[in-house]
């Protein structure tokens, strides 16, 4: 597996809206809230609300946490390094959008 195949990760809708809580994006990722809330310190995903009770996703934050979790599993990679994979992939897909312009 290639970091290029983490980024082919399926995603339907990724607008603008946030659509899912805490507790439903732990649901749809069969994760526990508190490595999600990891995730939001290390500014993996960045949840729309100020409290926790709050918080709101956007459909980007699921894809992020799948690419994180395939990442951790499959490659090995801690969450410092894949924040940084993120970084990098979002940094290519930038230049790749530049490039087509």
């Amino acid at each position: 597996m290639t970091i290029h195949d983490l980024t082919q990760v399926p995603v339907d809708n990724l607008d603008e809206t946030p659509v899912l809580t805490l507790g439903e994006l732990c649901r749809t990722c069969t994760v526990h809230a508190e490595w999600v809330i990891e995730l939001v310190d290390e500014g993996v995903i960045v949840p729309h609300g100020r409290r926790r009770e709050q918080w709101r996703f956007y459909g980007a934050s699921l894809h992020r946490v799948r690419v994180v979790q395939r990442l951790q599993r499959d490659l090995g990679v801690n969450l410092a390094g894949a924040a940084l994979a993120l970084e990098l992939m979002d940094e290519v897909a930038r230049l790749r959008r530049l490039a087509g312009e």
